[in-house]
């Protein structure tokens, strides 16, 4: 009888050490309203995406976590998939381990240097028309153009994940490789011709895709420095800071320079500059931004023209989880092209 008593109390203690796990289900809801003069259109639309997502972690004993990430997107106008083509999990499907060297993780997420910035463009990387993350804050480059016609712009699929430990509570290593796999791409022509493209349909990239970042913190400082090459051998650097003089305001700034030349033979750099600021006021927030685009132009061609783009928000918190916002832009794409742009909506996590 004392044995057997042993033997549930020891099953208890291990059972507990080694199967402690937890599963959290989490989400955004955004939705609003919005027009654009130069289509003339007005739209209920988004400023963030939309999200179903399922989080896990589970204790493997001895500082070793196995954890997992779900990520659906949908439309909050339609209820269907994010863009029609993307897969079920277009944010992310990632699963893997965390212990003191880091954390390892495989599928598919944001590269290392796509979701480091970030933390330094004044919409947070939402994919707002005010915003500049899919646009100046990565000087117009795709992390992801051999892929579906369609599809996300600064993920990778089939790739590894790497984080390291931060050092001394300043500094840390993000690391992401791909494999050379098809996804399904459409021909892209690039260096070659109509009959006969650089890039095949669903080809298979030439040279591994990587993305790198380093980033520092130390008090009111911020910085980080990246690198990536995509599937199609286009490369881009980057490097960003930010700086809060005040606890409720924060400054922050980006320079990147995207290199096409593997598949461009013409004009392939192209650089781009941003800058932006926080600032909370009360129960809202203040958001602003400035910057600039600039392709290589060699030939002098008219429909060649820097990109600008004035952008300013805000934010009022109804909750810690519900805000209401109102964006305005102004962005000049082509000499001949200078839109506005406006929306009002609301925004929901749970």
């Amino acid at each position: 009888m004392k044995k057997s008593l042993v033997a549930l109390a020891l099953m208890g203690a291990f059972s507990g050490a080694y199967a402690q796990s937890s599963v959290t289900i989490y989400g955004t809801l955004d939705a609003g309203i919005s027009r654009r003069t130069d289509t003339d259109v007005t739209a209920v639309g988004k400023r963030d995406n939309n999200k179903l997502g399922f989080r896990g972690v589970e204790d493997l004993g001895n500082g070793l976590k196995a954890l997992f990430q779900l990520e659906i997107r949908y439309e909050p106008d339609t209820g269907a998939i994010e863009s029609t083509v993307r897969p079920l999990f277009q944010g992310q499907s990632r699963v893997g381990l965390q212990g003191d060297f880091g954390t390892v993780r495989l599928g598919r997420g944001l590269t290392a240097w796509q979701e480091t910035s970030t933390a330094f463009e004044p919409w947070s990387g939402m994919p707002a028309v005010a915003g500049y993350q899919t646009d100046l804050q990565v000087a117009g480059y795709t992390s992801d153009p051999l892929s579906v016609a369609g599809n996300s712009a600064n993920r990778f699929s089939n790739a590894v994940f790497y984080n390291s430990p931060v050092f001394a509570n300043i500094f840390q290593l993000n690391l992401t490789v791909s494999t050379k796999e098809a996804n399904n791409n459409p021909a892209i022509v690039g260096r070659g011709t109509t009959a006969a493209p650089q890039f095949p349909a669903n080809s298979m990239a030439p040279k591994y895709p990587y993305s790198v970042s380093a980033t520092a913190t130390q008090g009111p400082f911020a910085a980080y420095l990246a690198a990536e090459r995509n599937a199609v051998a286009t490369k881009l650097w980057s490097v960003g800071t930010s700086y809060k003089p005040i606890s409720e305001l924060k400054l922050m700034a980006t320079y990147q320079r995207q290199n096409q030349d593997y598949s461009l033979p013409i004009n392939p750099v192209t650089k781009a500059w941003m800058i932006g600021a926080n600032w909370n006021v009360g129960l809202g927030m203040w958001r602003a931004g400035f910057g600039q685009k600039t392709p290589d132009n060699v030939l002098n061609s008219p429909t060649i023209a820097k990109t600008k783009q004035f952008s300013l928000g805000y934010d009022y918190n109804l909750s810690p989880r519900t805000y209401l916002y109102v964006d305005g832009t102004r962005k000049k794409i082509t000499p001949a092209t200078t839109f506005n742009y406006y929306s009002l909506g609301i925004h929901h996590n749970f």
